[in-house]
């Protein structure tokens, strides 16, 4: 994963991180987000359940590439995380939220003709005032580190 990242994160890096922090484990994106606020090299977002609000922001910033982190299903165990492009979104069930991601993916590349990749992180529970579950806050953990080092300050 850190390899495939370290390719993929090229010239201004843009990370936003969506969820709603009220639903356990679907808040794992704005979590990440806001451990790497002022530790990276990267404009750094927390899009909340709304990330089609920031595509302004992100195309008036000339973003080269721009990674979102968020919850998603997968089919895979509690925790476990993937980079999808475009071309690899298994239609609308794909994300917790209520904008699909083709369309939002589809709607920032117009607007930004940056290259898009999610981050995305099979959640374990998702419902209202759930507790975040100790393999995402795992996860959360891990994706931090990898990209506070690719985007390290020092580099």
């Amino acid at each position: 994963m850190k390899e495939l990242l370290k390719n993929i994160l090229k010239g201004k890096v843009v990370i936003m991180g969506v969820g709603n922090l009220l639903r356990g484990d679907d808040g794992l994106g704005c979590m990440i987000v806001d451990r790497l606020k002022g530790n990276v090299r990267a404009l750094c977002l927390d899009a909340g359940s709304t990330p089609e609000s920031y595509v302004g922001k992100i195309a008036k910033d000339n973003a080269d590439t721009v990674l979102i982190i968020d919850a998603a299903y997968l089919d895979r165990s509690p925790g476990d995380y993937e980079i999808l492009e475009k071309n690899n979104l298994r239609g609308s069930g794909l994300s917790t939220h209520d904008i699909s991601p083709g369309v939002f993916f589809e709607y920032l590349l117009q607007e930004t003709h940056a290259d898009v990749y999610m981050l995305a992180v099979q959640p374990e529970k998702v419902g209202f005032g759930e507790e975040m579950s100790e393999k995402i806050k795992k996860a959360i953990s891990e994706i931090s580190a990898i990209l506070m080092d690719i985007l390290s300050l020092d580099k």
